[in-house]
């Protein structure tokens, strides 16, 4: 089955834990702090795999999660940091915020990888707040909290020739013909209701990866017939066979047609090389009016050559794709990217927060602050004067204030929380 979109939820691994530790050994009976720093969480990455051709199997699995880092230890131990969690995506993948819309990456070689959800950094243990003042610091951090994001995947085929054309055109038996794909093939309209990929092998040195691309007509760039959810996949392709209906009662106006939604669709399509081809020449009713339409075609539409093929006979198969080929020679290269795709830029500064009046309180809404809130050993009351400090070193006190916060109100901070005193 293929299928081309799929979504799933991905969260990263949790940092480890920091700890408050002090050093007790015989003789030594009062050691100064000796807390060891949680380990990373795991990353959420995706990576494509050349050996998948669909999305199929985000169908059955939805969810997928990174380890959490561990907690530290003492004598200045590091928890051990959370494995990463590789997903395996097919080439041609295009990855989506499904909140923003966004995208975070298009994923086309083999072995590139995309990271969707970095996992948190462990929390610093005591040792690093063991100063020449505060020599038994009963400070340590927590991990930093996981991300979770909810992605849209879509699949847009990789392929050197795209073959194109009004429904019933031939397309899927001039796929069969050429190469080792077995779509099905059937003398209606939209036999063909998802894309089919195949090789074609002309020689040693001459290998083509071939899509038929679903029948188009009126409309398809708003959605109508299977118009939209074909399109996608000839951005892809480098070069367009553009198959037409001999049996066509006006194969004129189906090629006019065909450009015309592609073009609206994406105007970057029209400018892809095109090999034009009259289909079913094999029958004589389309045999007798072939090269006068061949000449029309070349006329009307200023086009080099018009070939005359039987996807059925394989009359003409051979030099048509060797053509192809050769086009496909002349296609300058794209720039190579690198292997590993950074996660998604920041839209936003993370230190920035909001402060809004509720039922319940005051809630605090902000990236940074409620990343420290969760971080904080609230049991400790050092930990708890440090996250008074970086309520005020980011504004928020002062926010709180002007906003007309009294004493005994209600602060909200993500899952915490706290009363207001001055």
């Amino acid at each position: 089955m293929f299928i081309d979109e799929a979504e799933i939820r991905v969260i990263s691994g949790k940092g480890g834990d920091g700890v408050v530790h002090f050093r007790r050994e015989k003789y030594i009976p009062f050691g100064g702090p000796d807390g060891g720093d949680g380990g990373k969480g795991g990353d959420v990455i995706l990576e494509v795999d050349p050996k998948i051709n669909t999305l199929f199997h985000f169908r059955q699995q939805t969810l997928f999660k990174a380890k959490d880092g561990a907690p530290g230890g003492k004598q200045n131990m590091t928890g051990r940091s959370g494995d990463d969690l590789v997903i395996m995506v097919p080439p041609g993948t295009l990855v989506y915020d499904k909140n923003t819309n966004r995208l975070l990456g298009d994923l086309v070689e083999a072995g590139q990888r995309l990271i969707v959800a970095r996992g948190g950094k462990g929390g610093r243990g005591n040792t690093h707040f063991a100063n020449s003042v505060r020599q038994t610091p009963r400070i340590a951090e927590k991990g930093e909290p996981s991300e979770e994001k909810l992605l849209r995947l879509e699949l847009k085929l990789i392929a050197d020739i795209g073959i194109i054309g009004v429904p019933n055109a031939g397309k899927s038996t001039l796929l069969a013909r050429v190469t080792n794909a077995k779509p099905k093939i059937a003398p209606y309209p939209f036999t063909t209701l998802e894309p089919n990929l195949g090789v074609a092998v002309l020689d040693t040195e001459t290998i083509l990866t071939i899509a038929d691309v679903p029948g188009l007509i009126e409309g398809a760039h708003q959605g109508l017939g299977l118009g939209l959810d074909f399109l996608k996949h000839v951005q892809r392709t480098k070069v367009l066979i553009h198959l037409l209906d001999g049996l066509s009662s006006d194969p004129i106006a189906d090629y006019g047609q065909i450009n015309s939604e592609i073009a609206l669709f994406d105007p970057n399509l029209a400018k892809k090389p095109q090999l034009v081809a009259i289909n079913k020449v094999d029958l004589p009713e389309v045999r007798q009016k072939a090269v006068t339409l061949q000449k029309e075609l070349i006329k009307r539409f200023r086009l080099k050559e018009v070939w005359l093929i039987s996807a059925v006979s394989g009359e003409n198969i051979r030099p048509l794709l060797y053509k192809a080929a050769e086009l496909l020679k002349s296609i300058p290269e794209p720039e190579p990217q690198a292997e590993e795709i950074p996660l998604y830029q920041m839209e936003k500064d993370p230190k920035e927060f909001s402060i809004i009046k509720t039922e319940e309180g005051w809630r605090v809404v902000g990236d940074a602050i409620e990343r420290a809130a969760s971080m904080t050993y609230w049991e400790y009351p050092q930990s708890v004067r440090r996250f008074q400090k970086i309520l005020a070193t980011l504004g928020v006190e002062d926010a709180l204030r002007k906003a007309g916060v009294q004493e005994g109100d209600t602060v909200l901070i993500g899952e915490f929380e706290l009363e207001w005193s001055d």
